[in-house]
């Protein structure tokens, strides 16, 4: 059997790391936005500028969308470039893929033409066919089921602002979704206390719940579920949240959902009955529906920190991806 590791590596779900890689990244991540700021005068390099070592020169980045994207987008496309790297952005209604090419074909030919791939898709299972026929790295960037780059780089924020967060207690509040899931998934592996408050019509399905419970004996996380907000939110070092209709939910149910969901919009209150809190959102927020404007504006929220973050995260992301994690 050859000992020869394969060139490249994809990145689909949290839940496919050790504690050992996925703390690796983050580690990764936190150097590389370091070495991008002057110690004496706290100047950042300009967002274009390449890090000096410009590990990805001669690298193309393929961006690959199904719907709409900001942070994704463009945090990819920063980090690609200040790796040293070239980026092209895809849409799925300009490629033949949206008028008949089957994925694999489609897979085959990018395969040739890119370094590495980015997918942001609403169907998990697309990304695993691209995968599967891919001869270059995928990176999820976002499914319905689960958004591992953003719970990357929102564990990077928590850390820049309240330490090293293996044993600290977070709290998710609202649905069950492709965030709830990468949390999940970063909980069983790095073994904090997660406590994730969703309505009971609403909430993280039972599989991912499986997946909790054997990962929390193994790594000594406590991931617990609630059906309100104040355990969850009691002594919690974060309060996280997302809007209330994300990727791949039914339009149809958005008004059920808003009415099973307002007792858990992230108040100034709740954020009173943590340990300090910091407040995480993925962005875009709905001001007024999963989060009030009093939260939003609160000294204590550091989206714009989490947003910025994700820059950092995604170089780890494609160096890890490629075998050129430092």
């Amino acid at each position: 059997m050859s000992s020869v590791r394969p060139a490249y590596r994809h990145f689909l779900d949290l839940s496919d790391f050790t504690p050992q890689e996925l703390r690796a990244l983050l580690d990764a991540a936190q150097a590389r936005k370091k070495r991008r700021r002057n110690p004496d005068t706290q100047k950042t390099l300009p967002q274009a500028q390449p890090d000096s070592d410009a590990p990805l020169s001669g690298h193309m980045l393929g961006l690959v969308f199904g719907q709409a994207s900001t942070r994704t987008r463009v945090s990819f496309d920063v980090a690609m470039r200040q790796l040293g790297g070239e980026v092209m952005v895809l849409h799925r209604q300009d490629m033949q893929w949206e008028r008949g090419e089957s994925m694999p074909d489609t897979m085959k030919v990018l395969s040739r033409m890119l370094d590495i791939m980015m997918l942001r898709l609403p169907d998990h299972n697309h990304l695993h066919i691209f995968a599967a026929n891919a001869d270059i790295p995928i990176i999820n960037g976002m499914t319905s089921f689960s958004h591992p780059c953003q719970v990357l780089a929102d564990i990077l924020t928590f850390e820049d602002h309240k330490g090293a967060i293996k044993g600290r207690k977070l709290a998710w509040l609202g649905a069950g979704n492709n965030m709830a899931n990468s949390w999940v998934h970063a909980a069983g592996i790095l073994g904090f206390e997660l406590h994730l408050a969703c309505p009971p019509s609403f909430g993280v399905n039972a599989n991912i719940r499986r997946w909790a419970k054997l990962h929390a004996d193994k790594t000594g996380a406590e991931i617990l579920f609630h059906d309100s907000p104040a355990p969850a939110v009691d002594g919690a070092a974060a309060l996280m949240t997302d809007c209330w209709l994300s990727m791949g939910d039914d339009p149809k149910t958005a008004a059920q959902r808003a009415e099973a969901l307002k007792p858990f919009c992230v108040t100034a209150d709740m954020m009173g009955k943590g340990d300090d809190p910091i407040f995480l959102h993925c962005l875009p927020a709905h001001r007024g529906e999963e989060v009030s404007d009093e939260v939003m504006a609160h000294p204590r929220a550091v989206i714009w920190d989490e947003a910025e973050n994700r820059i950092h995260a995604q170089k780890a992301i494609l160096l890890w991806c490629l075998h050129l994690l430092a």
